[in-house]
């Protein structure tokens, strides 16, 4: 079987650039078509050295246009900003081609919810019941029947995946739930930016976004759908001066009577076999550099007797599991490959 060709549109981030090089040794998907305005003209490895040698380096980047990604793709990669991904998204799926969305614009359901945190129109709103938010744990099979998926965010991605096993069995009240969650400076994006300079962040350690991240109303959607109510969470973020990782820490009431057992139960039941979720043994806890460039979720609980609480920890590597790695995964299951496949990355150590 040929492999099946695919585009990506906005090659020059972080996570454009995640995408190449978890392609470049994916036997099932060609990329065949890659696009930046800016540096359309150039060949691959001219903008990503690490590419120097291999068949993909020697792909021309294009300037994004809809009918030439339609013509030559099955499925398109959109690494753009909000707003951007709506318009070519749209027109690609319009035109019969599947689409993952690395963007924001398809990930909240609610129009007037999207627009109130985003400050823009959306312009297809027709696409939002259409769209599949693409945690693969939780929508495997709509994913595999999708033809617009909607990639998680980083944030959420760790936050939903530590809270739902407890919301969903009951084990916390689903009031007063904080979230604590840190992310290392690739996910500012690739940008010049006074914040996110190496003197601004080497050495340091900041809050930022506090009572106004985007990712609130996308991770308070899906803690919705897995506690079977409404959810209002406080969602904190921290700026950590790493490259890669997010560990969030999430503090959570628990109801009268549980156990440490039914905790370590439920969590067993939720993640026992996949792949892609270690639910880490008691006492170990997880670290970011277990995770770093790869697809895996580390994930660890630890119940508090003194203050009734349970404290869940969860690790991602932003950019692969928090962004293109997941994305590679959604569009794995719409093409009918295993879910996992090119995706079975060991931890870049040190």
């Amino acid at each position: 079987m040929s492999a099946v060709p695919v585009g990506l549109v906005g090659v020059t981030g972080y996570t454009g650039m995640e995408l190449t090089r978890i392609l470049s040794n994916h036997d099932g998907m060609k990329l065949v078509r890659v696009t930046s305005r800016a540096e359309a003209g150039k060949k691959l490895a001219d903008i990503y050295p690490f590419l120097n040698g291999m068949e993909l380096g020697g792909l021309e980047i294009t300037a994004p246009e809809v009918e030439d990604l339609a013509e030559a793709c099955d499925l398109v990669f959109l690494a753009v900003p909000h707003k951007t991904a709506m318009n070519i998204g749209g027109q690609l799926y319009d035109k019969g081609i599947k689409v993952v969305d690395l963007s924001a614009d398809f990930r909240i359901r609610d129009r007037e919810t999207y627009e109130a945190w985003y400050k823009v129109d959306h312009t297809r709103e027709d696409l939002l019941p259409e769209a599949v938010y693409g945690l693969p744990e939780f929508y495997r099979d709509q994913v595999k029947g999708a033809k617009l998926v909607a990639n998680p965010g980083c944030y959420p991605t760790s936050v939903i995946v530590g809270l739902t096993p407890a919301l969903r069995e009951g084990l916390v009240e689903t009031s007063d739930i904080v979230i604590d969650s840190k992310s290392g400076t690739s996910g500012a994006g690739r940008k010049a930016a006074v914040g996110t300079l190496f003197c601004e962040v080497a050495d340091s350690f900041r809050a930022y976004g506090l009572t106004t991240h985007r990712h609130t109303p996308e991770i308070e959607q899906e803690l919705a759908v897995a506690s079977g109510e409404d959810m209002t969470v406080s969602f904190n973020t921290h700026l950590l001066p790493i490259d890669r990782g997010i560990l969030s820490t999430i503090y959570t009431k628990l109801k009268p009577g549980v156990t440490a057992a039914d905790i370590r139960a439920a969590y067993e039941k939720a993640y026992g076999n996949e792949k892609m979720i270690r639910f880490l043994s008691e006492g170990q806890l997880p670290e970011t550099r277990w995770v770093r460039g790869t697809m895996f979720c580390d994930v660890a609980v630890v119940p508090d007797e003194r203050t009734g609480r349970l404290i869940i920890l969860a690790a991602i590597d932003n950019l692969c599991r928090g962004a293109s790695g997941q994305a590679v995964a959604n569009a794995n299951l719409m093409l009918g490959f295993e879910e996992t496949k090119g995706l079975s990355l060991a931890p870049m150590m040190p």
